[in-house]
């Protein structure tokens, strides 16, 4: 998501996000939080975070899009900036080679950066129209990726119109040059996140509040969406070893497999647009909310 929609989410939502907020105050932290834990600032220098991703190592990268730069929070806690002109980056994933996959929607384009940080441009289009806005990405253990383009109006933009009308799922194949069509039955697709196994493919429909989980087919195509959760308002979202699943938008509700809520994490900002699993125990929940990034320490391994 980006900052201005964010914005926009917050005032055309506010009486949903502050209902929920009312209802969520009775409602325990998940038993996937570790003993004694709290949530801890990291910082609150920046405008809006986005799309945290983990490296083998456990180091989190993520992005400040409205001030295009990809930030580092290495393992020894140490925070520094990563890439500056990011193209805009929001959602991110690395690859199993190394390489962080990256929507970079300055352009409407998907990247691959490595860990010099020199870019690769995967995709720039769709049967040579732009894209509406690469949003959120996940590499499939094969490869594969898959990415959301919803269309948010960014104030860089030129346009004031999408070229494509609908808002889909789009698949790039290993070793593809162009991506296809994954999914097309969503209103306005928005977080993205597979199992480790590459079997289910989990997508947040922010235009409805829905939250729905695919098949993966062997050959990546995606069949039996099943609904997961619905009346929650989501961003983005993560996922444990247990098969839990972390859907942050007002903080983050947490829900099992069958959609089951398991408890709430509060976190102090108006929005929280993502999380993901990192550190060198992978068992440190990174937040990325507003203008802030939290942890928090997990009994539970990340599953992403």
């Amino acid at each position: 998501m980006c900052f201005k929609f964010y914005s926009m989410l917050l005032l055309g939502l506010g009486y949903v996000l502050h209902a929920a907020a009312v209802s969520h105050d009775s409602l325990p932290l998940p038993p996937t939080v570790a003993s004694n834990a709290t949530l801890a600032l990291l910082s609150s220098r920046f405008v809006f975070t986005e799309g945290p991703a983990a490296d083998k190592k456990g180091n989190v990268y993520f992005t400040d899009q409205p001030n295009n730069k990809i930030w580092k929070y290495d393992t020894h806690g140490k925070l520094s900036v990563f890439l500056d002109q990011a193209g805009r980056a929001n959602g991110l994933f690395f690859d199993r080679k190394g390489m962080l996959i990256a929507c970079a929607d300055e352009k409407d384009e998907l990247w691959a950066i490595s860990p010099k940080g020199n870019v690769t441009v995967l995709v720039n289009n769709f049967g040579g129209h732009r894209l509406n806005g690469p949003n959120d990405v996940w590499v499939a253990p094969n490869g594969g990726i898959y990415f959301t383009d919803p269309y948010y109006q960014r104030d860089y933009w030129n346009r004031k119109t999408a070229d494509i009308k609908e808002e889909r799922v789009y698949y790039l194949a290993p070793g593809a040059k162009e991506a296809i069509v994954a999914a097309d039955d969503l209103k306005k697709p928005n977080g993205i996140l597979g199992t480790r196994d590459g079997k289910l493919l989990y997508i947040v429909d922010i235009g409805t509040g829905k939250n729905y989980s695919y098949q993966i087919a062997p050959d990546g195509s995606l069949h039996n969406r099943q609904l997961l959760v619905e009346k929650v308002t989501s961003d983005g979202l993560a996922l444990d070893a247990a098969g839990n699943v972390y859907l942050c938008g007002n903080g983050i509700t947490v829900v099992n497999k069958n959609g089951q809520q398991i408890g709430y994490i509060p976190v102090p900002e108006h929005w929280t647009g993502n999380a993901c699993f990192g550190g060198k125990d992978n068992n440190i929940l990174f937040i990325t909310a507003g203008k802030s990034v939290y942890t928090l320490k997990m009994s539970v391994k990340g599953g992403e």
